[in-house]
């Protein structure tokens, strides 16, 4: 009977060893389409953690200073969903097309993941 016990208790750790947090993105790339330097961008790039662990973000950080991201650190739960959101400021930069990544850090099995946002920015006179 201890054996059985003890059998028993080995596989469950063996099947909890495997269970990982895993974040998937509704959407990878933003396009802002074409704006005004002055008018600041802002959008929210939505995920899932379709693991089996908590998932928790510990960094989402941009290509330049004109990108912020923002989110909650607060653990996701297997099945549920988070936001980032993400503010572009284009104002004093060169017109044109730009993209600028934000890497998302975090504990799922794909620890590092990249958004994307994108657009062109009309100069104002």
């Amino acid at each position: 009977m201890k054996r059985l016990f003890f059998l028993l208790f080995v596989l469950s750790l063996g099947l909890t060893a495997g269970a990982q947090a895993v974040i998937k993105f509704d959407k990878t790339v933003h396009n802002f389409g074409t704006f005004k330097e002055s008018v600041v961008q802002k959008c929210v790039f939505e995920f899932t953690n379709t693991g089996d662990k908590p998932l928790t973000i510990s960094q989402a950080h941009a290509s330049c200073g004109c990108t912020v991201p923002q989110f909650s650190k607060a653990p996701i739960p297997p099945g549920g969903k988070g936001k980032i959101y993400v503010t572009y400021n284009g104002k004093g930069r060169a017109g044109g097309q730009f993209r600028k990544v934000i890497t998302v850090v975090s504990s799922a099995s794909n620890s590092l993941a990249r958004i994307y946002v994108e657009g062109t920015i009309e100069i104002e006179d």
